[in-house]
């Protein structure tokens, strides 16, 4: 059977698991859909397309109903180059809504204009203009999914006028953005927006493990709900995320007083939760060992747990050193009330301390932080890494490179290194074999089978985590 049959055929079954993995233009009407569309056009009025971004080269415009720009993104990234897929990759994880083609460029050792002609080479595209595609998709999710005033919409998307926006909308939509918002939504508590993922997708292991590495009191679970507080740039909100299995996305609610950082929430969702990971990719490099597929059997739709913030991450990686995870849980509420600045926010009687920045750890002499002296420098020595560039936290960046920027650091060891690749980058590959359960598990299943599941085996590891830690307990108690 030929590729596209089995896509038509996908297409036909509206099966959520080729969600991003291919898109359908529609010859007759000139747009494309995702292949869970309720349209069904015939099988000759169709061709397919690997990406979005092929589709839109091809003349097509995104289709109105099913939203394709707000697919789950493919882990193949789109290009040939290895800089044009690393670039794409940094454009969709995108936080920062500011965009300068110049700095975008060195960032990978070339200049704007080389970048530019290996973008229209690959895609068709501009580094800017995709960045601009970004913003209004985004624009357009909050146009049918939220009551925000499409003003506040347009700087919210990283506009600086109406006008500006109203046109690039225009163009890129064909429509403009009162004709989009056909159903008038009544909510004001809040924004409310969905994130799409493909099954299957273990959300109860991710919120376990979530709850087991909480954050101080700036998380915590309730009714198999996960709440979060942010802060941006003085400013602090609730976040709160809960699971749709039957129309496999996630709901997201934000109360933030600041609607230009609702990209950035956005984006940190989608890494939190690995939105963008492929199972059925992932499923076939896990099982060709036969004891690790009995395990994935029992646990399809692993994710690779990450955290809300990198440098949060880092800090609870270096206090979890040889403790157990409770007392590097402990260690790090000490640490946010001993170098956290007060939130504003009171939750259920009790004032809400943010984790400290790198300069606050600098100004904090860490006495009331129980741990040892050579812990508490490897805190401050860290934290000036972060601060003079020696140690980046951008997560495309080369994984190997990170490591021994890390192990340079006094007191960071191995484990500490390989544990912060996989959470701190969210890298693929990474396996922390010297972690305690890790080790124990390769006397079950050998190195050499874990080496042959690259690059997936960061989800080896996440998969071993679930099923030889202690038994997964349902989440429904707050602050449990």
């Amino acid at each position: 059977m030929k590729k596209e049959d089995i896509y038509y055929k996908a297409m036909l079954a509206r099966d959520h698991r080729f969600d991003g993995k291919f898109f359908v233009g529609v010859k007759t009407t000139g747009i494309y859909c995702r292949p869970i569309c309720p349209a069904r056009p015939k099988r000759e009025n169709v061709e397919f397309f690997n990406n979005r971004l092929e589709a839109e080269k091809a003349g097509y415009r995104p289709c109105l109903r099913c939203h394709p720009e707000s697919a789950p993104m493919s882990p193949v990234w789109i290009g040939t180059s290895a800089i044009v897929k690393r670039a794409i990759k940094i454009l969709h994880n995108q936080e920062t809504l500011d965009f300068d083609e110049d700095k975008f460029a060195a960032m990978f050792g070339v200049s704007a204009r080389h970048l530019r002609r290996l973008f229209i080479e690959e895609i068709g595209k501009t580094p800017k203009q995709l960045a601009s595609e970004n913003r209004l998709n985004l624009a357009r999710q909050l146009i049918v999914e939220t009551a925000l005033p499409i003003t506040e919409i347009a700087f919210a998307s990283g506009f600086g006028s109406v006008r500006r926006f109203n046109a690039s909308f225009k163009e890129r939509f064909k429509r403009n953005p009162s004709e989009i918002r056909r159903n008038k939504i009544t909510d004001e508590n809040g924004i409310k927006i969905s994130l799409p993922y493909r099954p299957p997708f273990n959300f109860e292991a991710l919120m376990y493990s979530y709850n087991l590495h909480r954050i101080g009191k700036l998380e915590w679970f309730e009714n198999n709900r996960m709440h979060r507080v942010v802060e941006h740039n003085g400013k602090v909100g609730q976040v709160i995320i809960s699971n749709d299995p039957e129309k496999s996305k996630l709901i997201v609610e934000i109360d933030f007083p600041d609607t230009s950082y609702i990209h950035s929430i956005v984006s940190r969702v989608r890494n939190l939760f690995d939105l963008d990971s492929d199972p059925v990719i992932i499923a076939n490099s896990l099982e060709m060992d036969a004891k690790v597929k009995k395990v994935l059997k029992k646990h399809p739709g692993i994710r690779i747990p990450s955290g809300w913030d990198p440098f949060e991450i880092g800090m609870a990686t270096i206090l979890g050193q040889l403790v157990s995870i409770e007392q590097g849980r402990n260690l790090v509420d000490q640490l946010i009330e001993a170098a956290g600045t007060p939130s504003g926010l009171v939750i259920d009687g009790e004032n809400i301390k943010l984790f400290p920045t790198p300069e606050a750890i600098l100004k904090c002499d860490l006495q009331n932080v129980r741990t040892t002296l050579i812990r508490k420098n490897t805190l401050i020595e860290f934290s000036k890494a972060v601060i003079e560039g020696r140690v980046s936290l951008e997560p495309t960046q080369e994984v190997e490179g990170f490591i021994k920027s890390v192990m340079a650091l006094k007191g960071i060891g191995r484990w500490t290194a390989d544990y912060m690749a996989l959470k701190v980058l969210r890298s693929t590959d990474a396996f922390p074999s010297t972690d305690l359960i890790l080790a124990r598990v390769l006397e079950l299943h050998p190195s050499e089978v874990i080496e042959k599941m690259s690059p997936w085996r960061g989800y080896a590891a996440a998969l071993f985590w679930r099923e030889y830690s202690v038994p997964l307990k349902k989440i429904n108690s707050k602050k449990s």
